[in-house]
């Protein structure tokens, strides 16, 4: 049996809290839900030897990250349905907010919807950039529709995809990345520890040596010498390709060259169809107009030139164009997507279609990162070998040429 430390409200909306023994955290919700409470959380109680201090946060305070905004929709949408209201929801995720930014967003929202404002209104108000013009207007969708709640769950089914996704992408490139960096770090290390112990030795005889092993040498002599003008010069080219990509304008040319790399070009194009379907699907789905969710479907879009396109794509729209019809006359999303909302229009299943998209291409963009993961890896390993190697051969040719001149 696991212990379950779990978090419930009342029928009173009132807040409880407690822990559990049970096989599985289903069977904990489902024993909350037999004596009438609402499950709000149920997390595996897990034991620590000694407290640790994170000295991080010592030094800087926590903010509200991107994680705590996925779980404080999941939680109205949650408590919403169950038919409380949004006040009594609100004071009840701030006696569960875990950390003093988050308790602070949460009560003035709070203060916010008390004094008469609207929630998207209350959200809006906050500083930063924690609510994006996505999460605001599906909010005042589901305001205006009345179905709040629905939404909030929609909106936090989206967030879990969105993070699902990323993390597929970043979990997937750690392991190509370090292999990178050892590859890397072996070579230096080769070059300004190893060879100048060899060099040394050369030179003591006075032999001219082979050009491989001249060249080796001097490249490590200038690695050892000059390893502040490369990092001058890698630091300067990493400020200068983030000057470059900062602005709309000056990336365009630079995200033309991504979609035209073999490979990265194609799972470029998969994962920004896959979020612009499953961003303008949900907005759809959830009631907002068409024009206004392709305005914030672009927003998503991190490519300047198929968010170029989606623009043209709006602006057909707006004539009274199919929306089928346009995306396929720009050719920037894969061709399927143009063929599945054309069947989408004609049945008037637009945004199930649109959902389904994002569905598949996400399922692609998936499967390429591990296509490309599986080239990536045996790359750097025979690169690795064959730098490596080579180092060794000038080496070896060395040795080999002061013994034939000693013979």
């Amino acid at each position: 049996m696991t212990r379950f430390r779990y978090k419930a409200a009342t029928a009173a909306g009132d807040l409880l809290e407690g822990e559990m023994e049970a096989a599985s955290q289903e069977l904990v919700i489902r024993q909350l839900q037999s004596q009438g409470h609402l499950p709000i959380r149920a997390e595996e109680v897990v034991a620590r030897a000694t407290p640790r201090i994170n000295r991080h946060r010592l030094l800087r305070p926590r903010r509200v990250s991107r994680q705590d905004i996925h779980l404080i929709t999941l939680e109205l949408s949650t408590l919403l349905q169950s038919g409380l209201t949004l006040d009594k929801t609100l004071a009840i995720l701030i006696d569960l907010a875990e950390h003093d930014a988050l308790r602070k967003l949460l009560s003035d929202i709070h203060k916010a919807v008390r004094g008469g404002a609207s929630l998207s209104a209350a959200l809006e108000a906050q500083q930063g950039t924690l609510f994006s013009h996505f999460y605001l207007n599906m909010v005042r969708a589901g305001e205006s529709s009345g179905a709040l709640d629905i939404a909030l769950g929609r909106l936090a089914e989206f967030m879990e995809r969105s993070r699902k996704l990323r993390e597929t992408l970043v979990s997937a490139l750690i392991y190509p990345a370090i292999l990178a960096a050892m590859a890397a770090l072996s070579v230096i290390v080769l070059l300004t520890f190893v060879i100048p112990r060899f060099t040394e030795m050369f030179q003591d005889l006075g032999q001219e040596l082979p050009w491989p092993t001249q060249v080796v040498i001097g490249v490590g002599g200038f690695l050892e010498s000059y390893w502040w003008i490369i990092a001058l010069v890698a630091t300067a080219g990493s400020y200068y390709l983030r000057y470059q990509l900062r602005s709309p304008s000056r990336r365009l040319p630079w995200d033309a060259r991504f979609l035209r790399l073999p490979l990265v070009g194609t799972l470029i194009a998969q994962h920004e169809a896959a979020r612009f379907t499953r961003t303008l699907g949900t907005l759809l789905t959830n009631g907002v107009p068409m024009l206004q969710a392709m305005l914030i479907a672009k927003e998503v879009i991190g490519n300047q030139v198929i968010a170029g396109a989606v623009e043209r794509i709006k602006s057909s729209v707006k004539e009274g164009q199919g929306l089928a019809r346009a995306l396929a006359a720009v050719q920037v999303f894969p061709r399927l997507t143009g063929h599945l909302l054309q069947v989408g229009e004609e049945t008037g299943n637009l945004e199930a279609m649109l959902l389904r998209l994002a569905d598949i291409y996400e399922r692609d963009v998936q499967t390429a990162v591990q296509r490309l993961v599986v080239l990536i890896e045996p790359a750097l390993i025979l690169s690795l070998g064959l730098v490596v190697g080579g180092i060794i051969m000038s080496v070896l040719m060395a040795v080999l040429s002061v013994n034939d001149l000693g013979l």
